[in-house]
């Protein structure tokens, strides 16, 4: 079963899809986040094209695990995503992703510069990386 994480963002949105095992996560290019109805097709299709059964998105809490704009935003976003894919969406804690990604592109030596435009999708794949390792994939029935 392949999974694909979200790290939804207003003008870049990171993308990571797992492997065939879903084992490994791997990010992709992100997407352009300004637009939600391109988006959205652009995320279908994803889907159809890469057999995706399951997407994760991002949550972002607060450092008290409370939910603000933004989580409002990203619950709205997992919906439309479910509406339109017809795929299971599932919320998870984004909290440090960013961070974790960012420390992860410098310690490849990555610099500042080419970092940000990587980031959204690093961060994705790491969202994805731990969904993964925490074995919360369901076996395909």
């Amino acid at each position: 079963m392949r999974v694909a994480a979200v790290d939804l963002g207003k003008v870049r949105v990171g993308l990571a899809v797992s492997d065939d095992l879903g084992v490994l996560a791997h990010p992709r290019a992100a997407l352009a986040g300004g637009n939600r109805k391109k988006l959205l097709g652009e995320l279908t299709l994803l889907a159809r094209d890469e057999k995706i059964h399951r997407f994760l998105v991002g949550l972002p809490l607060d450092r008290q695990g409370g939910e603000g704009r933004e989580a409002l935003r990203a619950r709205k976003f997992a919906q439309l995503l479910a509406d339109a894919t017809g795929r299971e969406v599932e919320l998870v804690d984004e909290r440090l992703s960013t961070v974790q990604a960012t420390r992860r592109l410098a310690e490849g030596g990555v610099s500042a510069k080419r970092r940000r435009p990587l980031v959204d999708s690093a961060s994705a794949a790491v969202l994805l990386q731990a969904w993964l390792d925490l074995g919360r994939q369901e076996a395909p029935s």
